[in-house]
């Protein structure tokens, strides 16, 4: 059975930081390319960040770029998101899923596996 567990969120002032992590199990994780969503209050699913198996590449939405960094631990099969300067607007539940390789990374529907999330919010 595929486990995906968040970890990390919570309450933050405006400017501040959190680091989340996921960690995974029942899957070849090195084998799958790993996103983060999130679901604001009230608002649809929006992807946040990807990074590809293999090469480790990463992507980015225009959202968050240049301030949060993805990486991945494929020998402890955890995947991170280090969130610095965060605004209110980033306050969503975040969730971690994972895909096989070979569909659009930056795409939230083509995962078909998930986390049940962790609540960042952010305010003073």
């Amino acid at each position: 059975e595929v486990q995906l567990v968040e970890s990390g969120g919570g309450l933050v002032q405006p400017g501040g930081s959190l680091r989340l992590s996921c960690a995974a199990s029942g899957l070849t994780f090195s084998s799958y390319d790993v996103s983060w969503v999130r679901q604001a209050p009230g608002k649809g699913l929006e992807w946040v960040s990807a990074i590809s198996s293999g090469a480790g590449r990463t992507y980015y939405a225009d959202s968050v770029k240049g301030r949060f960094t993805i990486s991945r631990d494929n020998a402890k099969n955890t995947l991170n998101l280090q969130m610095n300067s965060l605004q209110p607007e980033d306050t969503a539940m975040y969730y971690c899923a994972a895909k096989a390789v070979g569909t659009p990374i930056t795409k939230w529907d083509e995962y078909n596996y998930w986390g049940q999330g962790t609540q960042v919010t952010v305010s003073s």
